[in-house]
């Protein structure tokens, strides 16, 4: 019985090789190849790894923000204020970064695009600044 999975996803053709380029003086100049994929870097988004140090991420961050949040003086301090609301939206970010992760692993999706990655690495420095500050 021939069954259709749902993790099976249409593959492109691969490109045709490139013709060969010659120089001024006749010889062959190197040819990047075409189509190459990135690295498969440990942690990275659509793994386990990542999957792993974004949960992780989400609850150092709300364990700070509930530490923060539960001290006595916490209204009195403007600047106290601002960090807890920036930590708060710290754990937001990585939560729904967890949460594209657990959907990636789920349907067998690999999140090696230029363009996620791209974006991950945006939201993460904006984070990034926005507690620094």
């Amino acid at each position: 019985m021939s069954v259709s999975h749902a993790a099976v996803h249409p593959v492109d053709d691969p490109p045709p090789p490139p013709q060969p380029v010659l120089d001024a003086g006749g010889e062959v100049l190197p040819v990047r190849p075409r189509g190459v994929r990135m690295k498969d870097v440990q942690g990275m988004p659509g793994t386990r790894g990542g999957l792993a140090l974004r949960l992780c991420q989400f609850l150092s961050a709300a364990g700070s923000l509930c530490v923060m949040a539960t001290t006595s003086d916490f209204p009195s301090v403007t600047a106290f204020t601002y960090l807890v609301a920036a930590v708060g939206l710290q754990s937001l970010w990585s939560l729904s970064l967890a949460i594209v992760d657990i959907y990636a692993l789920l349907v067998k999706r690999c999140l090696q695009n230029s363009g996620v990655v791209s974006l991950f690495t945006v939201g993460d420095g904006v984070r990034l600044q926005q507690i620094r500050w």
